[in-house]
């Protein structure tokens, strides 16, 4: 009943630089400004390829304030979209899954799942503008990542069959990406336990429990990312050593304490379980 990873919420002081920054970094157009009266935010909506991403200032005392005050500006809720919207929220109900609503969205909070604060929207046909195509991937860090696959299978009617087990000994966790529609679409939620508790994800685990980590996104040109990033003077890093760059990772500090992981068309086959689909596009 999910279709799309199809937007990121972020926490930030200032919803106007943080339009400016994803302007600037991602080719990001701004689409519409409101308020989340649920949230005691005022939000400036951004397109990028797409997928949108939601800036959040605090207007008042609520949760984007207390995500502030605690960690930071950072992800605040992963976003998917469903055509079924009042379908899937009356499953999640039968589930035992709390959630509310506002407007179109429904907003599910972390203590309901297994700590991945959601926004679900109506799934919607947008025209790409900027330097990527989509998001396509929201992590999850978690203690049980079978536990985490049968709550979001069960939860939101997705096939556990078309679940694909990961695991990175670089990057030190095991786990498994919850695919919505393989292989036509690369969009999942990463499922991520940690092996490793003193690399970057297994520090940010012990720091935050069951959470969002990051955000991935796919683009067919990742060298212009790289100019704007180098443009800003923006932190980054790149997936490998080879200078035939196909992926990278936009640092917190660049993307108001966003990690993004960026990949070029069709990569991340690689590592989602068909790897003959990760062929570079001629």
């Amino acid at each position: 009943m999910l279709t799309y990873v199809d937007r990121m919420q972020l926490a930030v002081r200032d919803r106007t630089q943080a339009a400016e920054t994803f302007r600037d970094l991602l080719g990001a157009e701004q689409v519409r400004e409101d308020t989340v009266a649920l949230l005691s935010a005022t939000r400036t909506v951004v397109q990028a390829g797409i997928s949108e991403f939601e800036l959040l200032q605090p207007s008042g005392d609520g949760l984007v304030q207390r995500h502030l005050d605690q960690w930071g500006e950072g992800i605040f809720a992963a976003g998917f979209s469903s055509p079924t919207l009042s379908e899937l929220g009356s499953r999640l109900t039968d589930h035992g899954v709390a959630w509310r609503d506002e407007g179109e969205q429904l907003f599910i909070e972390h203590g309901e799942t297994p700590g991945m604060r959601m926004v679900l929207s109506p799934e919607s046909q947008r025209s790409p503008v900027g330097l990527i195509s989509f998001l396509y991937e929201a992590t999850n860090v978690i203690d049980d990542h079978e536990a985490a696959a049968k709550f979001y299978a069960d939860a939101f009617g997705l096939d556990a069959k078309r679940f694909s087990p990961l695991a990175s000994e670089q990057y030190g966790y095991t786990g498994q990406l919850t695919l919505f529609d393989p292989p036509a679409r690369l969009d999942r939620i990463e499922l991520s336990q940690i092996s490793d508790p003193t690399g970057a994800m297994g520090r940010f685990w012990k720091k935050r429990g069951q959470s969002i980590y990051m955000c991935y996104v796919e683009t067919p040109d990742v060298s212009a990312i790289v100019e704007r990033l180098q443009k800003r003077e923006a932190r980054w890093t790149g997936r490998t050593d080879d200078p035939n760059l196909e992926g990278l990772f936009i640092h917190p500090t660049a993307l108001h304490g966003t990690l993004m992981g960026v990949s070029r068309t069709n990569l991340a086959w690689r590592w989602s379980g068909r790897p003959e689909l990760a062929a570079s596009p001629a």
